[in-house]
Parts: structure tokens; C-alpha cells; sequence
């Protein structure tokens, strides 16, 4: 059980989330929104918000195609190491996408990847498949906004905090998302486990998820034209969705578009909505993608729907659904089109 209450117990947790040779930062572990609001101002995320937004440029080789792909942060630190990531780059890696440069994450870490998955999956540099396509990987992040996969490990000469930090401070459905040792803390204890949150929970949530929309906008506003395609890959229904898409596609993905607080309302705003129609990210799965894919798996299974919806629910490779080989077909369909 999670040590809501207990900040240096729940860091001693978070430290347990960050694979060596990296580590915790305890300064970057984030428990709340409020956490998360108060973060921009840490050094080390500030000057990190100014390199994504102000001075990055990707370097990419002439190509056909060139693919930006978002993928979801993790809890695992650094996010190649996640299940979830190794899943994904595999499937890039067996579709024929190969490496464009020996930019690996540490030996230390390369020597601790198991079978089916190949030292490969924790490469870091662009992938091609040597027919005209490349693949540019991006993570979408809180508090960072937006993390290039070869700054994963470092940038301007010096550690990236996105190897440091521990942030579930955004995910109120998992009951634990609260800072009660804070003097702005608002929410309350609902059981033995969950908490709930309060007004100024909910205020410090749409700041933050705001500022993040608008982190990946400014970014892809200064960068986009780079690329032929810009595709995101989130799970239906988190927070990391909600970043992404616009007002006139939150009711399809069935994401809200406002949060009460107190007695009024606050609206929440995704990159999408600061983004040109030729710019936009095309958020992927669909919720209909993510139906078929239970069909799919409940036939590869040979189980009937409602097992596979469970199954589905858990994820491939103890990772959420974007993981599963079905929705993997879908986010490969979406790369290798012309």
C-alpha cells in the first residue's frame, strides 16, 4: 500500500520506480497538482520547459516520410526500460524499423533486458525502415511537457531530469494522488485507501493540465513542419489523452472538457486546440480501435468477450492496452501509411 501520508516514505517508494544507474531526485517527486503547479518553478523543470519550447531542434536526415511519435511517460525511469516502451519498440523493431545511431541507454541497463526483447528496444536514436520512413519518438510528460527520446538520458551536456523524477500526481482515479502535509491540501480521506480531492486539487489540475497542452502546442508549433506526420499514442481516457486532443474531439474520446471547481467551472484545453488543422496530432487509438482489438484478442485467445476484456483491460506485458500485439497492429497501419 502507498504511504499517502508519509512524504519521506512515499519518496523511498518513488525511488524504487528509477532503474540504476539513474535515480530519484526527491525534489522532483510529485504527489499532487499542487505538486505539479509549484514544479514549473524547480530549476531543473524550468530550464527544461525553456530548452523544449525555446531551443530545441530535432536533426533529421531527408526522408519521405518522417513520423513524429508521442508515446505515454511511465513509472518506470527511463521510460525505454518500462514494459510498456520495450513492447512498443519491439514491434517497431520486428516491422522492420531499425536504428539510426548507437545512442543507447547505459550497459548496466542494456544487460538487464529479458527475452523476447532485444538491446535494441533501449536505442534511442530516429528508426527507419531504409524504405523512405523514419520515426522520431517523443514522450508526452508531466511536468516536462515534452521529451525527445535522445534527451531521455541527457541534454545540454548534463543529466535530464526525465531519469530523476516521480510524478502520479495527476491520476485522481487511483485515490492517492494528494499531499496531505501541504497547507493548501483540500482533499479528504474516503477509506482505509483512497482520498479524495478538493477545490484546490482540482484548480491545481486543469493549471497543470493546461500549461502541459500548451507546453506540446508551443513545441509543435516551432517544430511540426518538420514532419509529414504527427501521431500520438495514449491510452483512451488518461490524462496524457487529454493533453492531446481538442475541444471538438473530446466528445468522441469521451474526455472531459471542463472540471467544477467550487462553484464555478474551469476548462480544460488540449495541444490540439493551439495547433493549426496541418499541424494537429492525430490521437490514436480510436475507442472504436480499442473495441476491435478485444474482438481480436478474444479470436487470438479463442476465449469469449468478456475474458478478453479483462485481459485487455491489464495490458500487454503488465502495461496498459497499448501494449496488446492488437492495438499494436493499429498503431503500425497508422506509421505505414502513405
Amino acid at each position: 500500500m502507498i504511504s499517502v501520508e508519509d512524504r519521506a516514505q512515499r519518496i523511498t517508494e518513488s525511488a524504487r520506480k528509477i532503474q540504476s544507474p539513474f535515480a530519484v531526485d526527491p525534489t522532483l517527486c510529485l504527489y499532487s497538482p499542487q505538486d505539479n503547479v509549484e514544479s514549473l518553478k524547480h530549476p531543473r523543470i524550468a530550464e527544461w520547459l525553456k530548452f523544449i519550447e525555446e531551443e530545441y531542434q530535432p536533426s533529421l536526415p531527408d526522408a519521405e516520410r518522417k513520423v513524429l511519435l508521442f508515446l505515454p511517460c511511465t513509472k518506470t525511469k527511463p521510460y525505454p526500460f518500462s514494459s510498456e516502451h520495450q513492447s512498443i519498440n519491439q514491434r517497431l523493431l520486428d516491422s522492420g524499423f531499425k536504428p539510426m545511431d548507437r545512442l543507447y541507454l547505459p550497459q548496466e541497463l542494456q544487460a538487464r533486458i529479458e527475452a523476447p526483447f532485444t538491446t535494441e528496444v533501449l536505442n534511442l536514436s530516429l528508426l527507419t525502415d531504409g524504405k523512405g520512413t523514419i520515426i522520431h519518438r517523443m514522450v508526452i510528460s508531466e511536468p516536462m511537457g515534452v521529451v525527445p527520446y535522445e534527451h531521455i538520458a541527457q541534454y545540454k551536456g548534463k543529466p535530464s531530469p526525465a531519469c530523476a523524477y516521480d510524478d502520479p500526481g495527476l491520476f485522481e482515479n487511483r485515490g492517492n494522488a494528494v499531499s496531505p502535509w501541504r497547507e493548501d491540501s483540500t482533499a479528504v480521506r474516503a477509506s482505509a485507501t483512497r482520498w479524495k480531492w478538493g477545490d484546490e486539487e482540482k484548480r491545481s489540475y486543469v493549471t497543470m493540465h493546461n500549461e502541459m497542452s500548451s507546453t506540446v502546442a508551443r513545441v509543435i508549433n516551432r517544430i511540426g513542419h518538420n514532419y509529414t506526420d504527427i501521431v500520438s499514442w495514449v491510452a483512451p481516457g488518461l490524462t496524457h489523452r487529454s493533453f492531446v486532443i481538442a475541444r471538438d474531439e473530446r466528445a468522441a474520446n469521451n474526455v472531459a472538457s471542463r472540471r467544477k471547481v467550487g462553484n464555478g467551472f474551469m476548462e480544460l484545453v488540449g495541444a490540439n486546440d493551439g495547433l493549426p488543422q496541418d499541424l494537429r496530432i492525430d490521437c490514436l487509438p480510436t475507442i472504436e480501435q480499442c473495441k476491435d482489438a478485444v474482438v481480436r484478442l478474444a479470436k487470438r485467445l479463442d476465449i469469449d468477450t468478456a475474458h478478453a476484456t479483462a485481459i485487455y483491460s491489464r495490458g500487454g506485458a503488465n502495461a496498459t492496452p497499448l501494449a496488446l500485439p492488437e492495438l499494436l497492429d493499429v498503431l503500425l497501419e497508422r506509421i505505414n501509411r502513405a
